[in-house]
């Protein structure tokens, strides 16, 4: 039967594989940096959990760490042990070893810098493969990784929990007319070693493209110590904004739509849940159909790499197609 299913995996961008199938799934876990895998893990391999999500098991890891990201080596070790002694997983040396175990991966280094490393052995190795935010430490990178699933025709899929929270999709869902604009707001705090968006900013970004889609022109930034305001104009006139708060006790993840009937705010902030995003990675690890397609995860960044760019040229505004062609998008 494991024979059986690992082809199928192998073939997994060609079709559906059977829930029976799939509930035998073994997940491979890179980076153990994050609060997200013991997360993630418990979500997928403790079955009396309230929010347990059937279909496979986490069932081996590879360490990684990043040495000049403190709140990433000093938690590897803390989060290793948990992992072996709290769900049985085996902890291995490479990821060539990790791809031996495994029928699918998921990339949680919570340094975007080696996702593109990691991501193209898993990928070279044909399996599946989930990347955590940020795809990558750079919009390049990002490019590179697609561009590595596309051709060895591998299934990638990279979102934020906070495109699937309950209150953002009944906001997304709720009819106001033609959706003329959207305000998201929610931490970003920085880290010197990414872009500045690229570390925490890319929550509330990712809820503002869950709103608005694709399409996004032109980025205008301005930055304070203390705040972003970074303002997206879309097809059509539409106008996103994003809004990234520092130094507050309280930044909420909250989103507010315009629409051409009614403006709606967000009923509640994120709560902390992750197993709505956990459903559609399980989901997407059982068809190879990523819910998110890769064009709209590398507008994303490329909106996060504009507003830099903004930045360095004194606030002027930045088209997406530009930054997008200077990362190396080739547009073929």
């Amino acid at each position: 039967m494991n024979l059986l299913l690992r082809l199928l995996i192998s073939l997994v961008g060609l079709g559906t594989i059977s829930s029976t199938f799939a509930a035998e799934l073994r997940i491979g876990l890179i980076g153990l940096d994050s609060s997200h895998v013991t997360a993630f893990t418990k979500l997928f391999n403790v079955a009396t959990d309230k929010n347990y999500v059937p279909g496979g098991k986490v069932v081996a890891a590879y360490k990684g760490g990043s040495r000049d990201i403190e709140s990433s080596w000093s938690l590897v070790e803390g989060y290793t042990a948990q992992l072996q002694k709290g769900y049985g997983v085996k902890i291995v040396d490479s990821i060539e070893e990790l791809c031996k175990l495994v029928d699918v991966v998921m990339v949680t280094s919570v340094d975007g810098r080696p996702h593109l490393e990691q991501a193209r052995a898993v990928i070279k190795a044909g399996k599946p493969i989930f990347i955590d935010k940020p795809v990558a430490g750079t919009l390049r990178d990002a490019i590179e990784v697609y561009r590595l699933a596309k051709q060895y025709k591998v299934p990638c899929f990279s979102s934020s929990a906070l495109r699937y929270t309950p209150e953002l999709i009944e906001l997304k869902n709720t009819d106001v007319g033609e959706v003329r604009g959207a305000m998201s707001h929610g931490p970003a705090h920085t880290e010197p070693h990414h872009p500045d968006l690229f570390w925490y900013g890319i929550h509330p970004t990712e809820a503002l493209f869950t709103i608005m889609g694709t399409g996004c022109e032109t980025v205008v930034r301005t930055k304070t110590p203390d705040t972003d305001v970074v303002t997206g104009v879309w097809s059509g006139g539409r106008v996103g904004t994003l809004r990234g708060l520092r130094n507050a006790k309280k930044r909420p993840y909250r989103v507010t739509v315009f629409g051409t009937n009614d403006v709606v705010d967000q009923k509640a902030a994120w709560s902390g849940d992750y197993s709505p995003l956990i459903r559609e990675v399980m989901k997407f690890f059982q068809t190879g159909v990523s819910p998110v397609p890769p064009e709209e995860t590398l507008e994303i960044l490329a909106f996060m790499e504009a507003a830099d760019e903004s930045e360095r040229q004194g606030g002027r505004p930045v088209k997406i197609k530009d930054v997008m062609k200077k990362h190396g998008e080739s547009g073929q």
